[in-house]
């Protein structure tokens, strides 16, 4: 089965009202068995449009991550990442096959 996957480009606007979304964030995260492939590091732009920070979330499947973006406990941690960063955020499903 293939994995899902939550991929965010951010720009966050204020680090310190930032700080509680990312200290929230890992316990929603394996509550769906989810876990950080992607979070932030060095990062080169290529090609196109570009944000300041990069995030990859896999989660067993596709639908789990959806449930993980959908989940009460994550929508209200949302506000928090919304008051402070802008974001362009996707919900895929990886690639399975031999």
């Amino acid at each position: 089965m293939a994995k899902g996957y939550v991929i965010a480009h951010v720009d966050v606007n204020d680090a310190e009202g930032y700080k509680p979304y990312m200290a929230a964030n890992p316990v929603i995260i394996a509550k769906f068995g989810g876990r950080f492939i992607v979070r932030g590091g060095r990062c080169e732009a290529v090609e196109g449009k570009h944000r300041s920070r990069h995030v990859v979330i896999e989660f067993p499947d596709y639908e789990t991550a959806l449930a993980f973006y959908r989940s009460p406990e994550y929508q209200e941690n949302m506000k928090c990442r919304l008051a402070h960063a802008a974001a362009d955020t996707l919900i895929i499903e990886g690639y399975d096959a031999p």
